[in-house]
């Protein structure tokens, strides 16, 4: 028999379910489609952080869902605040992040005449979720919350929509108090175990590529033991860097854009490919080159979370269906032999990763020298810091020679998404802060011009959110990528890719904030010290010439070389 208890709205409703799901955070744009839920939240102790538009809401809980491991949770209200959140739900599909965006929804009794903002959201969103439901009753709160919550965290985490209509809100039904949905393991099979092990202790030359969702640093700490017993090299998925430490002796290097070509050799020439917890799409696998499809010439061992994802593409030796975390206990549980001392294939892999990961010594054209203010970053912030970028050729910087030491120390989208690390960095930033157990760690978001722009408007729910992250901007006033796509197929040809930008530090100093502006080597130092020591956010406008495109080559010689 129910217990008899106080009518709720659906608003309170769905806030309740929520605190006993455990969200204690969340990422809005206010709306009048849902505003009994933001009555509710007057009352509750959830956090709600304030979002100028519905892309960065959506993103920072797609961050949130990263850098915590539970659901991200997002509400906006409908049609155009919706489809402006959807930059944030695509990032979390292709980076299976799990999170739950909430949408406000037009009265059900005027559904499907096209009223004022209507959207049918299985439509809009149906590509790129896991799941999409319109919450029909007031009395069903609590049973879709939970059913979203279980399938946003479950095999290969994802984003799922819910739909909120008017109604819906306004109608009361009774709370029900129940236990929040429960984190699902795949433990590996124990003779499959064995079978992996063995195939590894008699590989001569294997290869090791970790990436996806659902780690944690223990899981990260086992990794690394096990790839010391068997002598394995380890290298690390696009933007999946902060899984293992770069300069522990059997990191191998980051399997991304702008890869290592002898990484790229080694993968290629390993007898035993072991692909733990990544898909291996199109970038780590260099548009599918690396592994062939569907066939792989190497051994292949892939291990994934959602059995889903084994045999998609590759036609694996060995699938087991685990997540990261319940694989790696199971194989520290096992005690597997340990080598004395890394292997010369080992040795080989981690220093061909050192030499890669260098810093150029060449000098570019202007004053302001990107590996100088690399080099500095590298000296002044703490090993743990926690970086964050979005797109475009000035994040090179950062994934070949940053080097990666912590569990936590990355945001960044695997989709390629502009716009993402300003987001990336308030969402890792609070989440830090309302963690009690964490040490206070500096979060820096790298962002290009172009790339900032996209969510630029964001700077002032850090200020708001009082999240003290230091933005740096790489200005060098085109659309970086793009023009050095342009100059190599269509040389000369400029189209599309220069901008007029504002001064960065000026519009940063309106909101209230330390900012300055770096157009030489000699005022990077002083001004990331200051950041360092604000309370509250900052920001360092870095000035670079346009012909600084990538370390590799300036516009000139790449020009130079597709005219010959």
């Amino acid at each position: 028999m129910k217990s008899s208890q106080a009518l709720l709205n659906g608003g309170q409703l769905v806030v309740k379910a929520l605190e006993a799901h455990g969200a204690s955070r969340l990422f809005s744009v206010p709306g009048e489609s849902y505003l009994p839920v933001l009555d509710a939240l007057h009352d509750s102790p959830i956090k709600n952080t304030i979002c100028r538009q519905e892309g960065g809401a959506a993103m920072m809980a797609e961050a949130w869902g990263k850098a915590t491991g539970t659901p991200g949770i997002c509400f906006v209200t409908r049609g155009p605040g919706a489809t402006n959140a959807s930059a944030g739900i695509h990032v979390a599909h292709q980076d299976s992040t799990p999170m739950i965006l909430f949408v406000g929804q037009i009265n059900s009794a005027i559904r499907h005449r096209e009223g004022f903002q209507e959207l049918d959201y299985r439509q809009v969103f149906g590509s790129m979720t896991k799941w999409v439901a319109e919450i029909d009753t007031a009395d069903r709160v609590q049973e879709m919350i939970a059913r979203a919550w279980s399938i946003a965290i479950s095999g290969r985490p994802g984003p799922v929509v819910l739909v909120l209509p008017e109604d819906c809100l306004a109608d009361e039904a009774e709370y029900l108090s129940r236990q929040p949905s429960p984190n699902i393991f795949n433990t590996p099979h124990p003779q499959q175990l064995d079978q992996m092990l063995n195939l590894l202790e008699h590989a001569k030359q294997p290869m090791v590529i970790v990436g996806g969702s659902g780690w944690n640093a223990q899981a990260c700490n086992q990794l690394a033991k096990f790839a010391e017993g068997l002598n394995l090299p380890v290298a690390v998925s696009f933007r999946r860097q902060m899984l293992f430490d770069h300069l522990h002796s059997h990191y191998a290097g980051d399997v991304g854009l702008g890869i290592n070509p002898e990484l790229a050799q080694r993968i290629k020439q390993a007898d035993v490919l072991v692909l733990l917890n990544t898909r291996f799409s199109e970038v780590p696998s260099q548009n599918y080159t690396l592994v062939d499809i569907p066939q792989p010439q190497q051994t292949l061992i892939h291990i994934h979370s959602d059995s889903a994802e084994l045999g998609k593409m590759y036609n694996a030796n060995l699938a087991i269906q685990a997540d990261p975390v319940s694989l790696l206990e199971a194989i520290s549980a096992s005690q597997p032999k340990q080598q004395e001392q890394a292997s010369p294939h080992v040795t080989d892999c981690h220093q061909s990763y050192l030499n890669w990961s260098q810093l150029p010594t060449r000098s570019y054209p202007g004053q302001l020298q990107m590996p100088h203010v690399i080099r500095t970053m590298q000296a002044l912030l703490p090993e743990d810091s926690i970086i964050t970028n979005g797109a475009g050729n000035y994040a090179t910087w950062i994934h070949r020679f940053w080097r990666f030491r912590y569990f936590g120390s990355q945001l960044a989208p695997t989709s390629g998404s502009m716009g993402y690390g300003l987001p990336g960095a308030i969402a890792g930033k609070l989440a830090n802060m309302d963690n009690t157990d964490a040490t206070d760690r500096t979060v820096v978001c790298m962002a290009g011009d172009g790339c900032y722009q996209m969510t630029m408007q964001e700077l002032a729910s850090a200020v708001q959110a009082k999240a003290n992250i230091i933005v740096i901007v790489v200005d060098n006033g085109i659309y970086g990528t793009i023009r050095m796509h342009q100059e190599r197929h269509y040389p000369e040809r400029v189209s599309g890719t220069n901008m007029i930008n504002p001064d960065f530090s000026l519009l940063a100093k309106a909101y209230g904030i330390f900012s300055a502006k770096i157009e030489n080597n000699h005022e990077f130092a002083p001004a990331l010290e200051q950041a360092m020591n604000e309370p509250g956010p900052s920001l360092l406008h870095l000035v670079l010439d346009e012909e600084v495109i990538t370390p590799g080559q300036t516009i000139s010689e790449i020009r130079k070389q597709n005219l010959a």
